[in-house]
């Protein structure tokens, strides 16, 4: 028994290649690579999307004047340049990827309720935010992460056809997609108002001599 194990032992050793193996490892080399970087675009992307501080560019050190009423009214153009014109194509972004994640994983949805879905977990996701960015950074991951486990456990369950169709008909529903947005940005902007009406910044410690 032993000597025929190392029989078929030696057998098996002799028959390695260089270009076998290349061609045996290929397919692993590229679902590491695609699960590192849909996992690296994910942590990106759940991160920036839970953040209640979105923007660090730090646009209020261009408004800097000697003038009281012309910095005031730079600081304003600069807030709104910010959330009326940068975070709403960063909220398009995100709609759409959350769009594109729930076609794909689901089979029975409708386009609507696919649109439906999608805007309400950005919507969650920024109002808990401003409660807790830890609860916030939970469910921005939770959507795209199922996926991944989706297709690490089956990736039969996927019709790339029947997803392209869906995909297809979003182009049909752009004035639903608007409206969505529109809401979104509003929803930001009521939250970032009673968060300074109502949120109090710690006082910063006294200096120690």
């Amino acid at each position: 028994m032993l000597g025929q194990l190392v029989n078929q032992t030696s057998i098996a050793f002799s028959t390695f290649s260089v270009q076998e193996g290349i061609k045996q490892l290929e397919p692993l080399l590229v679902y590491i690579g695609g699960i590192v970087l849909y996992g690296i675009f994910i942590f990106k992307f759940y991160r920036f999307l839970s953040s209640k501080d979105i923007f660090h560019l730090n646009l209020q050190q261009y408004g800097k004047s000697s003038f009281a009423a012309l910095r005031k009214f730079f600081r304003v153009l600069l807030y709104i340049l910010e959330y009326l014109i940068i975070f709403p194509l960063f909220t398009f972004f995100w709609f759409l990827v959350m769009s594109v994640i729930l076609i794909i994983i689901s089979k029975n949805y409708t386009i609507d309720q696919v649109l439906v879905i999608a805007v309400s977990l950005v919507g969650a996701v920024r109002v808990t935010a401003y409660y807790n960015e830890d609860l916030s950074k939970d469910l921005a991951k939770m959507i795209p992460f199922a996926l991944l486990g989706v297709f690490i456990v089956d990736a039969t369950y996927f019709s790339f056809s029947a997803s392209l169709n869906n995909l297809n008909g979003m182009v049909f529903k752009m004035k639903e997609i608007i409206y969505y947005l529109l809401f979104v940005i509003l929803l930001e902007f009521l939250l970032r108002i009673l968060t300074g009406m109502f949120v109090r910044k710690p006082k910063p410690e006294p200096k120690k001599e």
